[in-house]
């Protein structure tokens, strides 16, 4: 049994409920006692600026700010590099928990022993 789960997201505010699938599974796997390592990438990075998760809301689902606290006390969070530069954020747009890195970084998460992996 996999022992960390490493969910990528790579849809935002543009496509609300894929968003929410996404961290939502993540806190699931979190409160669960699952090691979750998020990736924020695309749009899905606004999710990692305080302020942007408060605006978003989706009809029978848990709040998506909600959901992210649990994931920045309980989990791993990374935003895309290349993406955060496309929308010129730098680590101090972004909650301090939070961390960038770029693609090699993801590859070695996903490619590490007793890990899967899910692309939303």
């Amino acid at each position: 049994m996999a022992s960390r789960l490493v969910v990528k997201v790579t849809h935002g505010p543009e496509a609300l409920e894929r968003l929410n699938q996404a961290i939502t599974v993540a806190a699931t796997a979190v409160a669960s006692g699952v090691e979750v390592s998020l990736w924020l990438t695309g749009d899905a990075v606004w999710l990692a600026v305080p302020g942007r998760a408060e605006q978003l809301t989706l009809p029978h689902a848990a709040a998506l700010a909600d959901l992210r606290d649990g994931l920045l006390k309980g989990a791993s969070v990374t935003v895309c590099g290349q993406c955060a530069a496309r929308r010129e954020l730098a680590p101090e747009d972004l909650f301090g928990q939070v961390t960038i890195r770029g693609a090699a970084a993801f590859v070695e998460e996903v490619m590490a022993e007793g890990t899967r992996s899910l692309v939303y």
